[in-house]
C-alpha cells in the first residue's frame, strides 16, 4: 500500500437555509439565527455553561463526528468578540469542557477499541479573527468548538491520494515557515515547557502509516494512556501546548512586523520567549526574511495571518498510543488535514439515510454519558427527543 494523504467522500443531506440576500454564507454562520437552527435542528445536548453537543450536518464523516461548541452567539453578538481559543474560556467553563472532552473521547475508544480499524481524533482549530470574513478558508461558525471524528481505516486504504499540492496539506509539513527555517529554533523552545504527562515521541512514531501524517509537527506522547485524560494535569499540560505555540507565533509576527519589537503584551512565557527567540540569530533572521517579502510582494503579505493559527488534537496512532499534535501557520480549517485525510463533502441525501441510524445511535448514547455526569440536558429535535 502506498502511503500518502488520502480524499474521502462524505456524504450529507443538504441543509434547508435560506441566506439572507446580500449577505455571504461565512456571514450568516455567524449570526444567532443560524446558530439558532444548528441547536434546534442539529443540537444534541447543551448545559449552563453555554457549552453546545450538536451533530455536524457537514461532518468530516459519519461513522461517528460530532462537535461541542461555545454557544456566545446570544451573550456576545460581535462575532470578532467571541471566545476562539481555549486559553480565553472561563475556568468554570473549561473544566466542564476538559471533563465532557475527556468522556467523550473515551466513549469512542470503547466503541472503537482496534488502532487498525478505526482513526480516533479529537481536537480544536484556531478561529482566530486572522483574515477578512470574506477571505477563502475564514471559519463558518466563529466560536471555539471542538471535533470528535472515527474514520474506518479501511475506507482510507480504499480512497484515492489525495492532490499533494493542496494547500491546506502543507500546513505542518515541507512547506511550512516554521519547519522549513526555525525547526530547531521551534523544537528547543517547546523543550523548555514544563511537561510531565506529555512526551515527546521518537521520530516516526506518531505517523498513521496509510498516510504518512502528520509531517513535521511537534507531536507528544501521552503517559497513562487514555486514564491522563482524566486527570487535570494533563488539561493543563495541553493548555501549556496551546500557550507555547500563541508565543512562538506572536513573537515571530511581532518581529516580522516590526524590526526589533519587544515582547508582546500577555505572553505566558515572557523569560523564555526573551532568552530564547529574542536572543536567537536564526529566529530573528527568519523574520528580516519574511518582512522584506511583505515589503516587496503584497499579494504574500497579504496571505500571512499575523495573529496565532493552529490545530490542535489528541488522536491513536498505529500502535495505540495517544498523541498530542499542534500544527505551525495553519492555513485551511479542517482539522482532519493534520492527520492527512481530504474530506469531499458531497450533497447525497440517500447515501447519508443509510449512514444516519447507527450514527445518530452512537451519538445519543454518547449523549446519555454526558448528561448522567451532570454535564448538560439533552435537546430534542425533529430526529430525536430527548
Amino acid at each position: 500500500m502506498q502511503s500518502g494523504s488520502r480524499e474521502i467522500v462524505t456524504p450529507f443531506r443538504p441543509i434547508p437555509l435560506d441566506v439572507p440576500e446580500g449577505m455571504k454564507p461565512n456571514e450568516f454562520f455567524n449570526s444567532t439565527e443560524n446558530l439558532n437552527d444548528l441547536v434546534h435542528n442539529n443540537g444534541l445536548l447543551q448545559n449552563p455553561e453555554g457549552l453546545l453537543l450538536y451533530r455536524k450536518a457537514l461532518g468530516h464523516s459519519n461513522e461517528f463526528d460530532t462537535s461541542i461548541i461555545y454557544n456566545t452567539s446570544r451573550s456576545i453578538l460581535d462575532p470578532l468578540g467571541r471566545p476562539v481559543r481555549r486559553t480565553q474560556v472561563p475556568e468554570a467553563v473549561k473544566n466542564v469542557w476538559n471533563r465532557m472532552n475527556q468522556i467523550l473521547f473515551d466513549y469512542m475508544l470503547e466503541q472503537y477499541p482496534d488502532p487498525d480499524r478505526h482513526l480516533v481524533l479529537a481536537g480544536e482549530a484556531s478561529l482566530d479573527a486572522t483574515w477578512p470574513l470574506t477571505s477563502p478558508g475564514v471559519p463558518s461558525i466563529r466560536m471555539l468548538h471542538n471535533h470528535f471524528i472515527v474514520f474506518d481505516k479501511q475506507a482510507l486504504r480504499d480512497a484515492p491520494l489525495a492532490d499533494a499540492s493542496n494547500p491546506n496539506l502543507t500546513d505542518g509539513g515541507q512547506h511550512s515557515l516554521f519547519q522549513q527555517y526555525m525547526r530547531d529554533v521551534y523544537r528547543a523552545f517547546f523543550d523548555e515547557l514544563d511537561l510531565e504527562i506529555l512526551r515527546p515521541c521518537t521520530p516516526g512514531s506518531c505517523k498513521i502509516a496509510i498516510t504518512g501524517y502528520p509531517q513535521g509537527l511537534p507531536s507528544w506522547e501521552v503517559t497513562g494512556d487514555a486514564d491522563s485524560l482524566k486527570e487535570v494535569r494533563f488539561w493543563k499540560e495541553y493548555d501549556t501546548i496551546l500557550k507555547g505555540f500563541i508565543d512562538f507565533y506572536r513573537a515571530f509576527f511581532s518581529q516580522v512586523s516590526t524590526r526589533n519589537a519587544p515582547l508582546p503584551r500577555d505572553i505566558y512565557f515572557p523569560a523564555l520567549v526573551e532568552e530564547k527567540l529574542q536572543f536567537n540569530n536564526d529566529f530573528l533572521k527568519s523574520a528580516k526574511m519574511v518582512r522584506d517579502r511583505c515589503i516587496k510582494d503584497a499579494k504574500y503579505a497579504n496571505s500571512i495571518r499575523w495573529q496565532p493559527a493552529f490545530k490542535q488534537l489528541i488522536y491513536r496512532n498505529d500502535a495505540g498510543k495517544l498523541i498530542v499534535t499542534i500544527s505551525q501557520n495553519s492555513i485551511g480549517n479542517a482539522i482532519t488535514e493534520l492527520l492527512g485525510v481530504v474530506v469531499k463533502r458531497v450533497p447525497d441525501a440517500e447515501a447519508y439515510g443509510q449512514a444516519e441510524p447507527a450514527l445518530i445511535e452512537k451519538l445519543l448514547e454518547a449523549r446519555r454519558r454526558l448528561v448522567d455526569a451532570d454535564l448538560g440536558e439533552g435537546i430534542a429535535t425533529p430526529h430525536w427527543g430527548t
